[in-house]
């Protein structure tokens, strides 16, 4: 049996603004530093042998927070990097929405069928994530690990997992320094627990919706 934590990074103050960041390396503010921290603490009574973090820095900070709880360190990842949003990096939601109006209405009805202006698709970002999921449960067996990334990765990740396809990616919640739980047991992944945030609830946050 493998435990596969899968958690997100705090929140950013492009979160907060409603910015698309991508691969943009924007760090953690002051309640997503808070949030890492708490994220952290809430798996310490686990025994993770190994984190593995999207190499930007908002992942990165979140990983060791998890770290600083276990006897373990942060092992970059570029597998989990965050989705490339092409032409739409940097740029806030209304201006997407302005500029890009018929391809930002397919990707809330369809974002599965849709590749970013120079960007990725969801297909290859779950490729290049599941392809890593799998050698990295091969290679911890019977062990338990965590996988620190963003909203796009994590959400496919899940999707994958669970067994339905991209079409099912806004059914899919992910707050920022959420967790998820899937065991890989005899053969199969069973989800024990989706976008947990119940330790965040001191900070008295309320939720970003999705983004």
């Amino acid at each position: 049996m493998t435990k596969v934590y899968v958690v997100r990074h705090g929140q950013t103050a492009w979160n907060l603004e409603e910015v698309f960041r991508g691969r943009a390396d924007i760090p953690l503010d002051d309640t997503g530093k808070k949030e890492v921290h708490l994220a952290g603490e809430a798996l310490k009574d686990e025994t993770i042998h190994a984190v593995y973090s999207s190499p930007l820095s908002r992942s990165m900070e979140t990983a060791e927070n998890i770290t600083k709880f276990q006897n373990t360190n942060v092992t970059p990842l570029d597998a989990i990097v965050d989705i490339s949003y092409g032409d739409w990096e940097g740029k806030p939601l209304v201006d997407v929405q302005e500029k890009f109006p018929e391809l930002y209405e397919l990707w809330l009805k369809e974002p599965h069928n849709v590749r970013f202006p120079n960007g990725e698709t969801l297909q290859e970002v779950g490729s290049r994530a599941m392809e890593a999921v799998h050698r990295l449960v091969a290679q911890h067996k019977d062990e338990n690990i965590a996988l620190v990334a963003h909203r796009v990765p994590n959400k496919v990740i899940c999707c994958s997992l669970i067994g339905i396809d991209f079409s099912n990616f806004w059914r899919i919640q992910q707050d920022t320094a959420s967790t998820n739980l899937f065991v890989y047991k005899d053969g199969q992944w069973i989800v024990s627990y989706l976008n947990d945030t119940s330790y965040l609830k001191v900070l008295g946050k309320p939720s970003l919706a999705d983004f």
